[in-house]
């Protein structure tokens, strides 16, 4: 049995603010190719689905056209998809009654019993190829809190009841499960340890990284473990079985020398062989002029030889972010930068820029700032504008800033 391995597709996305719906086709188009190519059993889509719990219409149709063209290149394939934490659970399993009898299943909620105990059965799937049960998939979903065990006096209630989780649905699954057949879980968390990408930071922050899982939090038995979560691609504490598949797609310009995959594995006999990784194509590449942040000059005259974009296709042309050292803002900058790119390849999508550092004592500024309630308002544009541009503000700013200052207060007095 083949098996792939994909997750946090975030169809539906915008990178900063440039509509993928075209970057997300292309890959869903090669994904399909690449599903029949390899003759995959079961297509496995580890949460984040989408990028937003309300998607568009079109983005829906997106995701559901897919599924139909999957299942008709690849009779007989099954295809089991986890909720995220950027999914709609309910959402997501919305249109369950319409595949109950193909293939495909979804799970999103956490369903629980009469008692209020988790219902197992419902996370459980016999995965099947030719009449055969060669494998049991436990399609476990991303766990918000009243989705897993409670822990009576423990340290760490939400990674101690994850693990719990794991280890009860082990337990159901082993009344099923016959000799040859494999265990498959699924998961979308944050593990301890993983290398993160700037996307990954901007995720739903970990309260006091507590609602961080441990390699350890996954039963022995488990053949394999189909992560989502993390946009980068790895194995989690060198287990080769236990991996992130990352995301198709970059999600920031930190992926520039990434390369995107998507994970193929083959279980003979309930052992898992043949680890395989395969490279996404890249429709949209991500460019950054220059590749060391420069001055002014350098950087204008860096975009000015950028190839024109005169009979090529504007949704492949790369995503562009700008470089620039500065010494003090510059307002015009982003109309300078514009007009650079007029006619050329390429898409502004971010301006990145650094100030060098003057002052040594601004970084001593910075750490010893008094609290905000002792801070008088000249003190605070002090601190911002140091932290922002590593230097001392601009004596003209001061002076605007104070004459402003004044009137506020000559106003405040006139109407007290």
């Amino acid at each position: 049995m083949n098996i792939l391995h994909t997750a946090d597709w975030h169809l539906g996305q915008l990178f900063h603010e440039y509509d993928r719906s075209f970057e997300h086709q292309q890959f869903l188009d090669w994904l399909v190719q690449t599903l029949q190519r390899e003759e995959v059993d079961v297509l496995l889509i580890s949460g984040d689905v989408f990028d937003l719990s309300n998607p568009s219409a079109a983005t829906v149709r997106q995701f559901y056209r897919f599924l139909n063209l999957a299942s008709k290149a690849c009779p007989g394939i099954q295809i089991v998809i986890t909720a995220g934490n950027h999914d709609s659970a309910s959402r997501l399993e919305s249109p369950k009654p319409l595949l109950e009898s193909s293939n495909i299943h979804i799970v999103g909620v956490v369903e629980r019993d009469d008692e209020g105990n988790v219902d197992y059965e419902k996370l459980i799937i016999p995965l099947i190829k030719k009449g055969r049960i060669e494998a049991w998939c436990l399609a476990v979903p991303f766990l918000r809190m009243g989705d897993y065990p409670a822990i009576a006096d423990c340290d760490n209630p939400y990674a101690e009841g994850v693990a719990a989780l794991y280890r009860d649905i082990c337990q159901v699954v082993k009344h099923k499960r016959q000799p040859g057949q494999a265990l498959i879980a699924m998961g979308h968390l944050h593990a301890q340890g993983v290398e993160i990408s700037d996307m990954d930071k901007a995720e739903r922050l970990i309260m006091g990284g507590i609602e961080c899982i441990a390699a350890s939090a996954f039963p022995d038995e488990l053949s394999y473990v189909a992560l989502g979560h993390i946009h980068k691609a790895q194995r989690l504490g060198g287990r080769e079985h236990i991996r992130y598949a990352g995301s198709p797609l970059p999600m920031s310009f930190s992926e520039i020398n990434y390369k995107h995959q998507v994970i193929l594995f083959t279980i003979e006999e309930g052992q898992v062989i043949h680890f395989r990784t395969i490279e996404v194509p890249v429709t949209v590449p991500l460019l950054k002029i220059p590749a060391v942040h420069s001055r002014m000059e350098e950087v204008l005259l860096a975009l000015r030889r950028l190839p024109p974009a005169a009979g090529k296709d504007r949704r492949t042309a790369p995503y562009l972010q700008v470089s620039v050292l500065l010494d003090a803002p510059e307002p015009g900058l982003r109309y300078k930068i514009e007009q650079a790119l007029a006619g050329k390849y390429a898409r502004l999508a971010r301006i990145d820029t650094r100030y060098p550092q003057k002052d040594p004592l601004v970084s001593n500024q910075i750490q010893s700032s008094d609290p905000l309630q002792t801070l008088k308002p000249i003190d605070v544009l002090n601190q911002v504008y140091v932290s922002r541009y590593a230097q001392k503000v601009p004596a003209a700013l001061l002076t605007l800033f104070n004459e402003i200052a004044q009137q506020i207060d000559e106003k405040v007095e006139g109407e007290a």
